[in-house]
């Protein structure tokens, strides 16, 4: 059935809907991707299937999770016919995608995800990391520039930190609001997350490494002193060859670990 046969759907604002329609664009997407026969890919929110075609041909199965209903009727009636595809008709931010592993194969997660729900999303699938093999996605341009970002960096912070710390992430290149329809207000660009195998810096509590993050960057303008005052001691930071006059910005995330190390231990 061809793009332009595809039933109208209004994009809805609830969902956050963006379809992308620019062949230029897709073509790069499913290029960075590379899906290839014999691997597992789940699509989060097929839309109508802009994607989604060309990832099922080139993969010859696929698993989608889509939360919009009403999208389900031009899904199937596309890709319906093909046994291969699946369609779980779920919310992502809940969905157990552990239930989707039903044999060695890791899982190639990739979509264009809706901006409202992009970062509570990431950190729900960062729960899955030992069951992923990489995951693409569209989002928000500013949320990949956090993501990507690192020490000393205009972008850098919690959600920088806590996703480098399962995974590498590459910022790949960035669309422009005329790749959708409707068109977004703001830029948005690709990224690419690769869980570790090993964990470069590993930690003794991920709790507490959170709790330490998120209060480091609770006042991003005060010092390291202050914003970690209710956890350690300037003295303690100097142990730990951390300066306590430091701003959140500048710590890498092998300070923050021993920073939370530090605490589990103490």
């Amino acid at each position: 059935m061809s793009q332009s046969a595809v039933p109208y759907h209004k994009a809805r604002k609830r969902f956050g809907q963006n379809f992308l329609h620019d062949p230029g664009v897709i073509g790069e997407i499913i290029a960075s991707i590379s899906p290839r026969k014999g691997q597992h890919l789940v699509e989060i929110g097929p839309g109508q299937g802009a994607l989604t075609a060309d990832v099922l041909e080139r993969a010859g199965e696929l698993d989608v999770v889509e939360l919009d209903r009403d999208l389900i009727p031009t899904l199937l009636l596309r890709f319906g016919l093909n046994d291969q595809f699946r369609i779980h008709e779920a919310d992502a931010l809940k969905f157990d995608f552990a239930s989707l592993k039903t044999n060695e194969r890791l899982l190639r997660i990739i979509g264009n995800l809706p901006y409202n729900i992009s970062t509570p999303l990431i950190f729900h699938l960062l729960s899955f990391e030992s069951l992923i093999d990489d995951m693409h996605f569209m989002l928000q341009k500013e949320v990949v520039q956090r993501l990507a970002a690192q020490p000393g960096e205009k972008h850098y912070g919690r959600l920088g930190i806590m996703t480098q710390y399962y995974c590498r992430v590459d910022y790949l290149f960035t669309v422009g609001p005329g790749a959708f329809k409707p068109a977004p207000k703001v830029d948005s660009a690709i990224v690419r997350m690769t869980p570790h195998r090993e964990l470069p810096h590993p930690c003794k509590s991920v709790e507490k490494l959170e709790v330490v993050v998120r209060d480091a960057f609770g006042q991003r303008r005060k010092t390291i002193r202050n914003t970690l005052k209710a956890h350690v001691k300037v003295e303690e930071l100097e142990s730990l060859n951390i300066d306590p006059s430091a701003r959140p910005e500048v710590l890498t995330l092998a300070d923050f670990v021993r920073i939370a190390d530090y605490l589990v231990e103490r």
